[in-house]
C-alpha cells in the first residue's frame, strides 16, 4: 500500500504553531492546520536583536502566528520565522483563524439541529466550499445577500434555511465607527430651532448605508458619530454630514469646530 502524503505548507505562508519544547538552539513546534505536522524555529528567527533565553520570547505550550522560510518535502522539515511577521501579518492571520473557528461553529449547530449524518454535513460544506473562501465568508454572505447567493448548489431548503437562521444569529458584519467632537452655538432667539435642524439635516445623511447620529454633551459641544460598513463610506458620510451643518449654520452667521476622536472597526466577536 502507499503511504500517504501529508500536506506541507507553502514558503511565505503564515501558519498558527504550538510549541513542544525549547532547546538552546530554537524551539520544535507542530502546525494546527497541518494535522500537528512537526516544524522547527531556529534561535536567529526568533528576534531581529540577540536572543539570550529563549523564554523571554516564548513558552511551551503557546500558539504564535510564524511564516514559513523553507519546506523540504521528501524529508517532510518546515523552518520558520518569528522576527519577519509583521504586526498587521499576524493580526491578519488571528482574523482568518477566528473566522474559521466561527464558520465551523455555525456549521456544527446546524448539522446538530438537523441531525445530520457526518457524511451529509461533509458534503454540504464540500459544495459551499466550492464556491466560496470559508465556512464564515458563506454565512457572511447569507445573512447579507439572502438564499439566493446558495441558488446554484442544490443544497436542501431546510438545511439553507436553517443555516440562514443560526448565520443570523451569529454573525457579526463588519463596521467602521467614526467620532468626533463638534462646536457650534446660536445666540439668535430661535437658536434652539436652528440647532435642531442643523442637526436633523446631519442625520438624514445616508451614503452607502452610513447612519449619523448627533448627541448633545455640554454647550456648546455635541458628539457626532458615523457608522459605516467601510472607510470610505464613512469618510464621505462624515464630509457631507459637516458641510450641510456648516451650510445651514453659515447661512446665521454661525460657525461650526469639528475635533475628531477616533475610529474603530467592528468585526466577528
Amino acid at each position: 500500500m502507499a503511504e500517504s502524503t501529508q500536506e506541507m505548507p507553502e514558503r511565505g505562508e503564515l501558519v498558527l504553531a504550538a510549541t513542544k519544547q525549547i532547546t538552546t538552539h530554537g524551539v520544535y513546534v507542530t502546525l494546527d492546520e497541518y494535522d500537528d505536522l512537526p516544524a522547527f524555529l531556529h534561535k536567529s528567527e526568533i528576534s531581529t536583536g540577540w536572543v539570550r533565553n529563549i523564554h523571554r520570547f516564548i513558552k511551551e505550550g503557546q500558539k504564535i502566528i510564524l511564516k514559513v522560510i523553507r519546506v523540504n518535502v521528501v524529508r517532510k522539515e518546515v523552518d520558520l520565522t518569528l522576527r519577519n511577521v509583521t504586526g498587521e501579518e499576524r493580526k491578519t492571520k488571528l482574523m482568518e483563524i477566528r473566522k474559521d473557528e466561527k464558520g465551523n461553529t455555525i456549521f456544527d449547530t446546524v448539522k446538530n439541529k438537523l441531525g445530520l449524518t457526518s457524511e451529509e454535513d461533509f458534503n454540504y460544506r464540500e459544495k459551499i466550499l466550492d464556491k466560496f473562501n470559508g465556512l464564515y465568508e458563506a454565512s457572511e454572505t447569507l445573512v447579507t445577500k439572502g438564499v439566493t447567493a446558495f441558488e446554484e448548489l442544490n443544497l436542501p431548503e431546510n438545511f439553507i434555511s436553517t443555516l440562514e437562521q443560526i448565520s443570523k444569529e451569529k454573525v457579526v458584519l463588519p463596521t467602521v465607527t467614526i467620532k468626533g467632537i463638534i462646536s457650534f452655538t446660536c445666540k439668535k432667539s430661535n437658536g434652539l430651532e436652528i440647532i435642531k435642524e442643523v442637526s436633523s439635516a446631519a442625520e438624514k445623511i445616508k451614503i452607502g448605508g452610513s447612519e449619523v447620529k448627533i448627541i448633545y454633551l455640554a454647550a456648546p459641544k455635541y458628539q457626532i458619530i458615523v457608522t459605516s460598513k467601510n472607510f470610505k463610506s464613512g469618510e464621505k458620510a462624515l464630509d457631507a454630514a459637516l458641510k450641510k451643518m456648516k451650510d445651514i449654520l453659515a447661512k446665521h452667521k454661525e460657525i461650526l469646530t469639528f475635533t475628531r476622536k477616533e475610529t474603530k472597526k467592528k468585526g466577528i466577536d
